[in-house]
């Protein structure tokens, strides 16, 4: 079998490296970052992270499951601790030997049933085969940058490009966007800036990080509960823990808890009820140092940062290859090419209390579908037809999720969970049956 090339060493990347290595298939990784850790590292070139950024889910509900966080690990790690995380967990199961470090994938072309993959490494290019291509780069590196209604004449920047809060000082910032970068953001900017403004088009959920000093996400993480109860049960704790957004001028959301990612963050709203961050609607205007808001009300202000999400990036692949229509391409599962069967995007799922380990298990699960096709096992053809036919189907268990860029490859947990369970019960069933038909029977005598 040619090796499978493997591009990234983030969480994604390396517990795909982890799973083809386990199922035998040889591979090759590359990260254009001199470790692994991906967006992780804050210094790694394609991280977006800032110095204050921790995890916003907690430890447990996000670990891989061979490879526990220790107990000294925050609930909700910071960076540094989760990249010192990445590297163990790479040295634990002999990753590094599989890496190309300081390589970046420069171009994938296919070359009849194979891919043929450029890479460039200190300023030389290098073009090689490879049996197959487990795309494994991230989600959140290219920046959303939306169009202003009018010039500004202040700095302006994308909290991509934030790092560390002097960047606030005595300056009147407006924040566009409220998700958790966001709102981490507004939190930082408030103890440096001379004033901070949030501007928001839309309403959003809240949730605390903790409830009774336990995480949130932990609560009731044993009970497996219909979708239309955990959102009714979510929205309720949040009105009461927190109150309804309205009282804190934001607007309402006028969709159903987690048909859109929630804010976990409380803190925003004790800076907002203390007057320290001013809530603005969508801008309708902007002139110079001046904002103008729908529905009347003005600002002037020195900076915008614009907390306005990534959009999906495959620069070295052509869309066509992808499958892309839209917003993402249109796999199945979210991973599954109805085309090619050594092609995969990995990663590009999201779904709330999916963790690393959800991930993990998609990795597992292509893992298997590489191993058993090439073994002809029934159970990976019935997979083989299965994502041709239903390729670009959302594995959503019903939730009406929001129109938006960033939700176009939202899943929902237990739905994308249990599929992906009945394929790798099957293809391990097929696995443990051929094994167990190449042993030797235990009733022939032997010489």
């Amino acid at each position: 079998m040619k090796p499978y090339a493997v591009i990234g060493a983030g969480p994604m990347g390396l517990c795909t490296v982890r799973n083809l290595k386990k199922y035998g298939i040889p591979c090759v990784g590359f990260e254009i970052h001199r470790d692994v850790g991906g967006l992780w590292d804050i210094d790694s070139p394609t991280s977006n992270l800032y110095e204050s950024a921790h995890l916003i889910s907690s430890k447990k509900m996000t670990e891989f499951a061979e490879f526990p966080m220790a107990e000294s690990v925050a609930q909700f790690p910071h960076h540094r601790e989760l990249r010192e995380y990445f590297r163990d967990y790479a040295r634990e199961f002999g990753l590094y030997e599989h890496y190309e470090f300081n390589t970046e994938v420069v171009h994938c072309e296919r070359d009849g049933e194979n891919w043929r993959v450029t890479t460039r490494c200190k300023g030389g290019e290098q073009t090689r085969l490879f049996g197959g291509l487990l795309i494994a780069n991230g989600t959140l590196h290219h920046p959303n940058v939306p169009e202003l209604p009018g010039q500004f004449s202040g700095e302006l920047l994308h909290s991509s490009d934030y790092r560390h809060p002097q960047i606030f000082d005595g300056k009147r910032v407006l924040l566009v966007g409220c998700g958790n970068s966001g709102a981490d953001i507004a939190v930082d900017a408030v103890h440096r800036a001379a004033s901070v403004d949030i501007s928001l088009r839309r309403g959003y959920y809240f949730l605390p990080k903790f409830i009774g000093g336990k995480p949130i996400d932990a609560l009731g993480s044993s009970i497996r509960l219909p979708r239309f109860i955990q959102q009714r049960l979510s929205t309720a704790l949040s009105r009461f823990v927190l109150g309804r957004p309205g009282r804190y001028g934001l607007p309402e959301p006028d969709y159903k808890m987690f048909e859109s990612h929630p804010v976990i963050n409380s803190l925003i709203l004790h800076h907002i009820g203390h007057g320290d961050i001013r809530p603005r609607t969508d801008i309708a205007a902007i002139a110079g140092n001046t904002a103008t808001f729908e529905g009347g009300g003005r600002g002037n202000y020195d900076m915008i940062l614009l907390a306005t999400g990534y959009k999906l990036h495959y620069p070295f692949i052509d869309s066509e290859h992808l499958n892309r229509k839209g917003f993402a391409p249109r796999l199945y599962l979210n991973v599954f090419h109805p085309k090619y069967d050594n092609l995969f995007v990995m990663g590009m799922v999201e779904a709330a209390g999916l963790g690393w380990e959800g991930r993990n298990r998609q990795a597992e699960l292509v893992a298997l579908y590489i191993h058993q096709l090439a073994a002809g096992a029934e159970s990976a053809r019935q997979l083989q037809a299965l994502k041709r036919k239903r390729a670009g189907t959302r594995a959503d268990g019903g939730m009406n999720y929001l129109p938006l860029e960033r939700m176009a490859y939202y899943v929902h947990k237990e739905t994308y969970l249990k599929a992906m369970r009945g394929h790798i019960r099957g293809l391990q069933r097929d696995l443990a049956s051929r094994d167990t038909a190449r042993l030797p029977d235990s009733n022939m005598e032997t010489a």
